[in-house]
């Protein structure tokens, strides 16, 4: 069940130039829903008021999985998205430093705040009534690993409320066993997951995306060849396992916050992919 939630002021404080810049709002465009009652399970729901015919998109944003970095992080993908035609459900998680976070927490909110969307249908909102079984995610960074993880549902959970019809991992953290040995970011991932690979092998086959394929769904897998926060190699090795259902879109020179930053080339190329992946009008 969603419901209204007062907006919280912008708390871009800790943010470094490169992020803070991504961060620009237009509140008056979207409406912050709760979708849990954790403060932390909200999202901002942008209707398509341009008469779409209910495509919409999930967005995740990374930070390995840390408090300190926001859902506002997306608020630029977020209006280009919404100019481009989709809904936006811009979504909020407890992260793996947070009260009920790391695992199964963070994944349980990404699968409920998913679910959610379908409330909207019947929802008090302006416009944009979706379209549940045109629902696309996509996720940068840790949110990659979100989104592809939400994508197997196609697969492990058919009968849940809404089903992505398609993915794409912008810079995602795609094989979480990898991260685990390169022990990325201060061993992010085995926070996350609570223990490496071997200490928790089943953990891994259930929340690892490079585990969990074929995830049944055509999905488009993102990254830079310079980039230096996300290895490339980790988007090359799981594009490799999942077989023709994903799409490698490698960007010679282009860096970690590039893919989600709407004034740049490389965004054109992943939005040119998303319209053939999940079109915002019907053909």
């Amino acid at each position: 069940m969603l419901h209204r939630r007062q907006p919280r002021p912008a708390a871009t404080d800790g943010y470094p130039p490169e992020l803070a810049r991504l961060t620009a709002s237009r509140p008056d465009a979207y409406q912050i829903l709760s979708y849990g009652p954790s403060p932390a399970q909200y999202g901002e729901f942008w209707p398509d008021g341009r008469g779409g015919d209910g495509a919409a998109v999930v967005l995740i944003h990374g930070g390995y999985w840390r408090e300190r970095y926001r859902l506002d992080l997306m608020h630029l993908l977020a209006a280009d998205l919404n100019d481009r035609g989709y809904a936006v459900w811009n979504i909020e998680y407890r992260r793996m430093d947070m009260p009920g976070g790391g695992w199964p927490g963070t994944f349980d909110d990404v699968a409920a705040a998913l679910d959610a969307l379908a409330g909207l249908r019947d929802a008090d909102l302006r416009d944009g009534a979706v379209d549940p079984a045109r629902v696309g995610v996509i996720g940068h960074s840790a949110g990659g690993t979100l989104a592809l993880w939400a994508a197997a549902r196609r697969v492990r959970a058919p009968s849940a409320r809404i089903v992505p019809a398609a993915a794409v991992s912008l810079a995602g953290v795609c094989d979480l066993a990898l991260g685990a040995q390169l022990r990325l970011s201060d061993d992010a991932v085995a926070r996350l997951l609570g223990g490496a690979p071997a200490d928790r092998p089943q953990v891994y086959r259930q929340a690892d995306p490079a585990a969990l394929v074929p995830l049944g769904v055509p999905h488009l897998v993102v990254h830079g060849s310079a980039d230096t926060h996300v290895p490339y190699e980790l988007s090359e090795r799981y594009a490799a396992a999942a077989g023709a259902e994903a799409t490698l879109l490698g960007l010679p020179g282009v860096d970690h916050f590039e893919v989600i930053d709407p004034h740049t080339v490389a965004w054109s190329a992943v939005a040119a992919e998303l319209t053939s992946l999940l079109p915002a009008q019907r053909p």
